[in-house]
């Protein structure tokens, strides 16, 4: 029994050494629950709160700290999940959390470049969206004939309410990566799209990717960046990064696949490129672990492949 023990105590030493090597910063205690996190293009760094905060746009120093916080005027954290840009560095931000699955329309704030807001206040433009219905057949059990019941089958289009916690930027158009909440879960996650402009969507699904199916805590994709050149994609989960390369048309999951193993599980929130090579992401501090942002390049992680390109 004492071997045993002695065994895990090394196991997660050793996994909290391995994320502690990559830590950049510790987080200022008032962001206790980053959910987003940006660089604009002076490259200084932006972070959101989880639901609960005010509607308010952090800029972080080097040090952690909080330097300036920029209040959205028409704007409400319901459950803020995570941030994105597109090409002039304008900043959307997903309130779009839905744990309980009973918000049928979702929300996404655009504000102009941080670098252009002089003073501690903005308004956005705001996007709309909400889920395809699905057809769900509705049975009329008083027969006791089964032939008689498939005949009678009536369908109700029921709307479907994902989770949802990660999205990205590319080419006029925002992707929805889906957190899984299914029972019996199944590891997936689902790629929906919507439009990058102040309108009501549908989300328009386009393909889902297994990432796990053991325990789905740690399969839960909870953040989403897209690298400056557009050619980068990663997911980000309680101990990994998913990076998606050589993609089709915006079918991501249909491209090369690799995982970056992050060590020990704890509550990864956000992730973003600072460049093409540099990542950074955050963690929310329990029981004296987490609360930092940490920093990794692409080309000096351990890349494991576990899927190639469609030809």
């Amino acid at each position: 029994m004492g071997c045993f023990l002695l065994v895990v105590v090394l196991y997660f030493s050793f996994e909290i050494e391995k994320l502690y090597r990559l830590k950049y910063i510790e987080i200022d205690s008032k962001l206790k629950e980053v959910s987003g996190v940006e660089f604009d293009k002076y490259q200084r760094l932006w972070a959101i709160n989880d639901g609960g905060d005010g509607a308010y746009l952090y800029q972080v120093q080097n040090n952690g700290e909080i330097k300036r916080k920029i209040l959205i005027s028409n704007g409400k954290n319901i459950d803020w999940e995570d941030m994105t840009q597109d090409d002039f560095g304008h900043f959307f931000i997903g309130d779009f959390g839905n744990n309980d699955r009973n918000r049928n329309w979702l929300t996404i704030y655009k504000i102009e470049n941080p670098i252009d807001i002089k003073s501690n206040e903005t308004t956005a433009e705001i996007i709309k969206f909400s889920f395809p219905k699905k057809a769900i057949p509705k049975l009329d059990s008083s027969s006791g004939n089964v032939d008689e019941i498939i005949n009678n089958i009536e369908h109700e289009n029921i709307a479907v309410n994902y989770d949802l916690e990660a999205f990205v930027y590319f080419k006029n158009q925002l992707y929805l990566f889906t957190k899984n909440r299914e029972e019996p879960f199944d590891g997936k996650t689902n790629l929906f799209r919507v439009g990058g402009y102040a309108a009501n969507f549908e989300a328009e699904y386009i393909n889902s990717f297994t990432t796990c199916t053991t325990f789905k805590m740690s399969c839960w994709i909870t953040s989403a960046a897209m690298s400056p050149d557009r050619t980068k994609l990663v997911l980000l989960d309680s101990n990994r990064l998913w990076l998606y390369e050589n993609w089709h048309e915006d079918n991501f999951f249909t491209g090369d696949v690799y995982i970056i193993d992050l060590g020990i599980i704890t509550q990864k929130e956000s992730v973003t490129f600072v460049d093409n090579d540099l990542i950074v992401f955050t963690d929310e501090e329990f029981n004296g672990i987490g609360g930092n942002a940490y920093k990794i390049k692409l080309s000096e992680a351990k890349l494991n492949k576990v899927q190639s390109a469609e030809l």
